[in-house]
């Protein structure tokens, strides 16, 4: 009893820490990043500040301990490739969390106090620009890792609604027909635009993909 009271600040970074990679992956599951809902992904997330927390810990002070700590997590490298930026990011920060941790809470405050006022400010800016400009502040990309709907669609012309949607990611000229992709997280967006196209003698085709 003695002894955990002795290193109560050090369960609370570690309370802290499991807490806040918790709740980090449930606003990147909120914000359409579907890589972070696997539980490899997820473990990662919340395993990643809690080894870099005992790790700094363990070698702080100790010049010796620290190059051979060194030169044994050296050899430890990712083997899978990485989705995003996002992704690399998200590792780094929870590394980041681990250390600031060990530090002063304080640092680890002011760090998920900063990431969370960015991604804020990044939610408020894709609002203003759906608002005011009617197009979305962020593109959408396959290689994301996000869970995307795609619409493929053949026509004879070119439609100018499909050529001012949103939606569009891709479009080509295949000899007398142009394709074109549309992506969205949200189905309803592209059967939206698939009911519209029913009826028009100059789509060829088109094909649904959820």
């Amino acid at each position: 009893m003695i002894y955990f009271l002795e290193h109560i600040d050090k369960l609370i970074a570690v309370s802290l820490l499991i807490l806040i990679s918790i709740t980090l992956r449930i606003v990147l599951q909120s914000i359409g990043q579907r890589w972070i809902t696997t539980s490899s992904h997820t473990s990662t997330l919340v395993l990643l500040p809690l080894l870099t927390y005992i790790i700094t810990n363990v070698i702080s002070g100790n010049i010796a301990l620290s190059l051979g700590m060194v030169g044994a997590l050296s050899i430890v490298r990712f083997r899978h490739p990485v989705r995003s930026p996002l992704e690399l990011s998200v590792y780094f920060g929870a590394i980041t969390m681990g250390i600031a941790a060990s530090v002063s809470l304080k640092w680890l405050f002011l760090l998920v106090g900063s990431v969370a006022f960015a991604i804020i400010i990044l939610m408020l800016m894709q609002c203003l620009t759906l608002y005011f400009l009617k197009k979305p502040f962020f593109s959408v990309s396959f290689s994301e890792g996000n869970q995307l709907s795609a619409l493929d669609i053949t026509s004879l012309i070119y439609v100018s609604r499909l050529d001012e949607s949103n939606f569009l990611t891709m479009k080509r000229v295949e000899g007398k027909n142009i394709q074109y992709v549309l992506t969205s997280s949200d189905f309803k967006d592209l059967l939206f635009i698939e009911k519209t196209l029913k009826g028009d003698k100059n789509i060829i085709s088109y094909q649904l993909n959820k």
